[in-house]
């Protein structure tokens, strides 16, 4: 199969979201005084690759399914994914995302937060208006990625963090979510089963692109993020996990490393150079396509469809390539 570009696929529905978040946002000339929707339309109308209204649109296709609900949905996955990030960029005290200064950044931590509860309610209160089954599921759905980025606070400086601890705090973050876009889709296309195969399936996904996201902070290939920003702010991710499981000096340098107040440049390049040559990210990759496998068997019949099977692919050609960018 042809590499497929998903954004090219389904221009005319990205378009709809497009214009939608718009709309939610101010609409095309929203007033300047409005601190939060300002704010928001920052981050949202700042770029991002739609991951997960493609999602919705992929799952609604393999279904054979219309419906003009699709695209607030897909919105509202946009709004909510958004103000998670924002408030992210609080608790991490992150300066820049998609290449520019994060809201927190430009506007402080008070309309940060504010201008992330915005989107969150926004995006809620539509889902609500078009289907109450909708709102219901995607408050589940907060409240999972609320606990997921709380454990993820948690288990900073923890080296002793499980793979499985680890990989719940992934699914919660991100799988959860892309869970949530098919069984939305499903749930207004009146099947069942469907839900239960994509929403199983969105959340292997959303490991497998959380695994990608870990490798992609030691390899440098993240544009919006430095080089070992987890090592930085002592976040033991999948490939730090790994590389101490293989090296036990490693691990106590490490930890050494993280016991005092804070870190030289230097250091945390010394110590993100070794976890690199330990061979923790062939093992994280691995891990990412088993993952990425697993996904597919979940998706049971749809998944041998033609539809299905542009799923399958958009996943591992979005996967693989946050991973490997700037890699052989």
């Amino acid at each position: 199969m042809n590499a497929m570009d998903p954004s090219a696929v389904f221009h005319d529905f990205l378009k709809q979201v497009d214009q939608s978040l718009v709309s939610q946002l101010g609409g095309e000339a929203p007033p300047p005084e409005d601190t939060l929707v300002v704010a928001g339309r920052h981050l949202v109308l700042g770029g991002g690759k739609r991951a997960r209204p493609m999602l919705v649109k992929i799952f609604a296709d393999s279904l054979a399914f219309q419906d003009p609900r699709l695209v607030t949905v897909g919105m509202a996955a946009e709004l909510i994914h958004a103000a998670s990030l924002l408030h992210d960029d609080v608790v991490d005290a992150g300066m820049f995302r998609r290449g520019k200064p994060t809201v927190n950044a430009r506007w402080g931590n008070t309309v940060s937060v504010l201008s992330g509860d915005l989107l969150l309610s926004g995006g809620l209160l539509e889902l609500a208006k078009a289907d109450p089954r909708l709102g219901e599921m995607a408050l589940g759905c907060v409240q999972e990625m609320t606990r997921a980025a709380v454990a993820e606070v948690q288990a900073r400086g923890n080296l002793e963090l499980s793979l499985a601890a680890h990989r719940a705090i992934g699914e919660g973050k991100t799988g959860s979510l892309f869970g949530f876009c098919g069984l939305a889709a499903a749930t207004l296309a009146g099947n069942e089963e469907a839900g239960r195969q994509f929403d199983a399936f969105g959340r292997r996904i959303g490991v497998a692109f959380q695994m990608a996201d870990d490798v992609r902070d030691v390899t440098g290939t993240d544009e919006g993020k430095p080089q070992y920003a987890d090592l930085s702010s002592r976040t033991p991710n999948l490939p730090v996990l790994l590389a101490c499981a293989k090296d036990e000096k490693l691990k106590r340098r490490i930890g050494e490393a993280w016991s005092f107040g804070s870190l030289g440049l230097d250091k945390v390049r010394e110590l993100g150079t070794a976890v690199l040559v330990s061979g923790a990210l062939d093992d994280a990759i691995v891990m990412m396509n088993a993952e990425l496998d697993a996904a597919v068997e979940s998706l049971g019949e749809y998944g041998r469809t033609e539809l299905g099977q542009n799923l399958v692919h958009w996943a591992r050609t979005l996967a693989r390539g946050m991973t490997l960018k700037g890699a052989a």
